[in-house]
């Protein structure tokens, strides 16, 4: 079996699974460290024909990281894609086990792991939070409807504030999204930092947060709960 991932969460998680399935990844595919197989340029802007030169069996992509045109690239070259939609913690388990199986891996303990973690996890406080998560300065967006660190973060009990935008990463002023609980700034993809986002929104507690652990699905998935919380919390210490 050849594999090529076109997102770094589903890359991570079949080099861990399996290693030497793995033909190639795009530049962004950064975990696990070290990995060492051809590079394909960007998530948004694969070389079709470098993924056609490495003869993949399976071409693995996300609904939301890729480009539909570029997915339909690779079709009519012959290549067998799956494609991944991930919205909840729930859905991220089932399409991993399901992307393993299609690489013809067994089911690893990870993901085993992953699972127990999620069940019946701790939440932040006695009483649900509301947070808004920028996710990107200049122009401020943030994380708005039906996302995957959306339900990664209501699951915690922090309810994202912007939850019932149209739109699923909206502009926002920060000074317009109403009284909240908490602002969640993550490190990626942009990366937020103690004077670099916390500052435009006086009064209100920052956690910052591995975002890796609030948006990568995968086997970091086992330990975001453990990590998610300590960070979170950290923010009213």
């Amino acid at each position: 079996m050849r594999v090529v991932s076109l997102v770094p969460s589903l890359t991570e998680s079949v080099a861990v699974s399996a290693p030497g399935l793995l033909v190639g990844a795009t530049d962004w595919c950064t975990h696990p460290a070290g990995l060492d197989v051809v590079r394909v340029r960007g998530t948004k802007n694969p070389d079709v024909d470098a993924v056609v030169g490495l003869e993949p069996d399976v071409v693995l992509a996300n609904a939301e990281e890729n480009r539909p045109a570029d997915l339909e690239a690779l079709r009519d070259k012959g290549l067998t894609v799956h494609v991944t939609d991930i919205r909840t913690v729930e859905g991220a388990l089932e399409s991993l086990a399901e992307v393993l199986e299609v690489c013809g891996v067994a089911r690893p303990a990870w993901l085993d792991a992953a699972a127990r973690a999620w069940h019946d996890v701790e939440t932040v406080a006695p009483h649900r939070l509301r947070a808004v998560v920028p996710i990107w300065r200049r122009p401020w967006m943030a994380l708005g409807r039906d996302t995957f660190a959306g339900d990664v973060l209501a699951r915690l009990g922090v309810d994202n504030t912007l939850a019932s935008s149209p739109d699923r990463y909206p502009r926002f002023s920060p000074g317009g999204v109403g009284p909240v609980d908490l602002v969640v700034l993550p490190d990626e993809p942009y990366r937020f930092a103690a004077d670099d986002g916390p500052e435009a929104f006086p009064g209100v507690p920052a956690a910052l947060v591995d975002g890796r652990m609030l948006t990568w699905y995968g086997p970091s998935m086992a330990e975001a709960p453990r990590v998610l919380l300590a960070q979170l919390r950290a923010a009213f210490a």
